[in-house]
């Protein structure tokens, strides 16, 4: 098959995990044993088949860098756990907007200069796939890039809370319908992150007989992510998607006081790792009370980026097959807020079923 041409709109953490892992990872074949990869190719689409030709930052510490310098630049903290050559690939001066929240902006200083052509740069590369690594709460900022990746003919991998391939309205899916190009959206599902951990264990007490009553996730973390999330303003899709990806699993209605989900604080020695409590109350048998808590740490962005090198594929994939609009498949399985939910369980199987060139779904919830 042949490369997937790829745009980041941001060069933050998730990016730089991203395109170590590429490089990590771009050997493998189909007949490798590696830990780290869901699938190590889908649909004759390996890791190594991602190039990523574009990226789009305001950031004064990244645009004008080259793409293998710009991922290790400040205020980045991701872990680095692999070299990666020069890549000849320029930051490009993106759009602002709202993407620079209160916080943000006391360690990020706006780039001089104006936007570049997005959409002409999208054209020229020839991208196929663009990836949206903006900040939480760039609502505007989303909704223009959108704009322009639609005009340039690109698919859409939208790891942000921006209601977009589920926008409830549909006027975004309608958009990508009649564009004839495919969304995978939206706010990205860690590989084995609070939510799919949060998820997976509520519906094993739906599943055992036991009733949940309350629960909460608490989140905090020290990246620049977790910085700008104390800005409450822009935590009001993140707290929705966060909650009803979890709730969604419950066969009744919890209320809003009965859940509380959502990022916490900012720890900045704790830099790219993230920490999640968890806890479930219930009753089972005889109405006896069944708790559950849990602690869950992670290196946040790598565990981000071992889901995006399957949605990137995914989506290079729907185009292939000249699929429009949301692609349900992949959504529900690696994105909090897909425009329909299924159990994690119906979800993979829908994935096999979409990478083997199928397109029935298992019953949603």
């Amino acid at each position: 098959m042949s490369e997937i041409r790829v745009a980041l709109l941001g060069v933050g953490n998730c990016a730089s995990s991203l395109i170590q892992g590429i490089q990590k990872y771009k050997d493998v074949g189909p007949d490798d044993k590696v830990n780290g990869l869901m699938y190590p190719v889908m649909d004759n689409y390996s890791v190594g088949d991602i190039n990523v030709v574009a990226a789009f930052d305001v950031n004064d510490s990244k645009v004008g860098l080259d793409l293998s310098e710009a991922i290790f630049a400040s205020p980045n903290n991701a872990i680095k756990f692999q070299d990666v050559p020069p890549m000849g690939v320029k930051v490009e001066r993106g759009m602002t907007h709202d993407g620079i929240g209160k916080y943000l902006s006391s360690v990020i200083k706006k780039a001089p200069g104006k936007t570049s052509n997005v959409t002409k740069i999208l054209q020229d590369l020839g991208v196929d796939v663009v990836v949206n690594y903006l900040p939480v709460g760039s609502e505007s900022a989303t909704k223009w890039y959108v704009e322009q990746l639609i005009a340039a003919g690109c698919g859409f991998v939208n790891c942000i809370p921006v209601f977009i391939a589920s926008s409830g309205e549909g006027y975004w899916q309608k958009r990508f319908e009649d564009a004839e190009l495919p969304v995978i959206g939206d706010d990205i599902k860690s590989q084995v992150g609070a939510t799919i951990v949060h998820r997976v264990l509520t519906r094993l007490f739906v599943e055992r007989g036991v009733e949940l009553n309350k629960s909460y996730q608490l989140n905090f973390g020290g990246n620049s992510d977790f910085l700008n999330m104390l800005e409450q303003e822009r935590l009001v899709s993140k707290k929705i998607s966060k909650t009803e990806s979890v709730r969604s699993q419950v066969d009744r209605v919890l209320s809003d006081e009965n859940v509380h989900i959502g990022p916490s604080d900012h720890v900045p020695w704790l830099e790219d790792s993230k920490w999640c409590y968890i806890r479930m109350e219930g009753k089972g048998f005889a109405d006896i009370p069944i708790n559950v808590e849990l602690k869950l740490e992670v290196s946040d962005s790598p565990n981000s980026a071992g889901v995006v090198v399957d949605a990137i594929r995914c989506c290079k994939i729907a185009l292939d097959r000249k699929m429009k609009g949301p692609i349900l498949a992949p959504s529900s399985y690696y994105m909090k807020s897909p425009p329909r939910q299924f159990t994690d369980d119906n979800a993979r199987r829908n994935l096999e079923t979409f990478v083997n060139g199928g397109d029935t779904l298992e019953s949603d919830l």
